[in-house]
């Protein structure tokens, strides 16, 4: 099933001042409603406590490991 043109020129079923003729009625709308597939929740906070840390871990681990193997200072 296709969606119906906009342009009221080519709508079909109306008449030339673009209401319905004597009888017609407008089509149906779609069954389906909703989605199809439950959303996952959104990020609150991406940069929270844990993840600071994490990165400040990580970012000493490599400077530790840069200057044993004498690539920094």
């Amino acid at each position: 099933m296709s969606t119906p043109d906009p342009d009221p020129r080519n709508t079909p079923g109306l008449t030339g001042d673009g209401t319905l003729r004597d009888g017609d009625t407008p089509p149906a709308e779609g069954g389906i409603s909703g989605i199809s597939h439950p959303e996952p929740p959104e990020v609150t906070r991406a940069w929270g406590p844990s993840t600071l840390v994490t990165f400040l871990v990580v970012l000493v681990c490599l400077v530790v490991a840069g200057i044993v193997l004498g690539l920094v200072l």
